[in-house]
């Protein structure tokens, strides 16, 4: 992934809860700030969501996309958009890695390029907004949770 934004974030808790809570995309909307809607299409044999639809509130405007998601339980999940008229592009992961001290480094990595114009800069601030909101926010429920 080229160009992403990456963060890491330790979790109190094993990669196997963080993973759970990070595969239930379809609860995003309750955690994740700026996610509004989110509509599961297709899961996997094991029935983790391979397709869904999102709707989230953009920095500029209301973006609408699908990704299709790919799991390396317990240590990775990772997703990629389908292009349509708001994304030209769009790739994310989560790493899940065990720590010394009984909980879990999550790495965030985003790329997104989206099929309006935004100035370069404004694309790397939102890419950074969302990431941290986003760890901060699984972090969150999966203290809930816990």
């Amino acid at each position: 992934m080229t160009e992403a934004t990456v963060h890491t974030l330790a979790i109190d808790a094993t990669p196997e809860a963080v993973f759970a809570v990070a595969a239930d995309v379809a609860s995003y909307p309750e955690w994740a700030s700026g996610v509004k809607e989110v509509e599961v299409l297709e899961s996997d044999d094991r029935g983790r969501p391979s397709r869904a639809r999102f709707v989230i509130e953009g920095l500029i405007k209301e973006l609408r996309y699908q990704l299709t998601y790919t799991y390396d339980e317990p240590t990775n999940i990772s997703w990629v958009a389908e292009p349509n008229n708001d994304l030209k592009y769009l790739e994310g992961s989560y790493t899940f890695t065990a720590t010394d001290d009984e909980a879990t480094e999550v790495v965030y990595a985003l790329h997104v390029e989206p099929n309006f114009m935004l100035p370069g800069f404004l694309r790397r601030q939102a890419e950074r907004q969302i990431v941290t909101t986003a760890l901060r926010g699984l972090r969150k429920r999966v203290g809930d949770l816990g």
